[in-house]
């Protein structure tokens, strides 16, 4: 299956370390990948349905500093749809004059709601389907632009509907929050002031972050699999919510 990598932290920060790491693993998951970054309202949305290991996109993504407080990345291992780019996660939609991103790890069987017009999947994915029927259904719970903490309890009714169908690893963000939800396999990390040095698990690149980083600085990253060999990693439970804001976990 496909790998997911998401970053928030409460200073706009680079993920180039982590997107290395997640990017060597792209040799088994060799059909696509994407990243979204956050500034402010606006979004920075790369993809491209060659692999990570090879496209010169990835290569850019690897070197230059975007900086953001808001980041998804996906790694795909196709399982439905074909390999092109309209498949290719994280998916972008607007809700509440906001952009919106969402990247799956998994497999629905038999999920096919019904949509309406103003959700609807360009691509043939389960997993842009599943991203669809999450905005509809929040536009149908929320006259109004809802806070992280409602939009966290509707989303904590409706990931259970989606998780029944099959494995669903997400993260979603709309550059306020990072909600994430573990099915299988998800983990996390919090750095925080006193950073240290970590190494990727797949390659032999390290990085001391106390070089990088203030007393006031707190990332979370999330990750299918942890993407260091010496940092706290901690793995969801099965169908586990959780929510970070400013580089924290504000609630699960």
């Amino acid at each position: 299956m496909c790998q997911l990598m998401g970053m928030n932290a409460n200073v706009p920060t680079d993920v180039m370390f982590s997107f290395t790491g997640l990017a060597t693993r792209a040799d088994e998951h060799k059909d696509g990948f994407g990243i979204a970054f956050f500034e402010g309202r606006g979004l920075r949305h790369f993809v491209d349905h060659h692999s990570a290991r090879h496209s010169p996109l990835a290569e850019l993504v690897k070197r230059y500093p975007i900086k953001s407080d808001h980041v998804i990345a996906h790694i795909r291992k196709a399982t439905q749809g074909v390999i092109s780019l309209e498949n290719t996660h994280p998916f972008q939609r607007e809700l509440w004059g906001r952009y919106w991103v969402m990247a799956h790890n998994g497999d629905l069987k038999n999920f096919h709601p019904r949509l309406h017009a103003a959700f609807q999947p360009v691509g043939q994915t389960d997993s842009e389907r599943a991203f669809c029927w999450l905005m509809q259904e929040l536009a149908k719970a929320h006259c109004r632009v809802p806070s992280v903490a409602e939009l966290t309890h509707t989303l904590s009714e409706l990931l259970p509907q989606l998780h029944s169908h099959g494995t669903f690893n997400m993260l979603l963000s709309n550059g306020e929050a990072l909600w994430a939800h573990g099915s299988t396999h998800l983990h996390y990390l919090l750095r925080r002031h006193p950073f240290g040095r970590a190494q990727l698990q797949d390659d032999d690149v390290s990085v001391d972050f106390a070089q990088h980083t203030t007393t006031q600085d707190r990332v979370a990253v999330i990750a299918t699999e942890p993407l260091t060999r010496d940092e706290p990693w901690v793995a969801f439970a099965p169908g586990e919510l959780k929510v970070f804001v400013g580089g924290e976990l504000v609630a699960d």
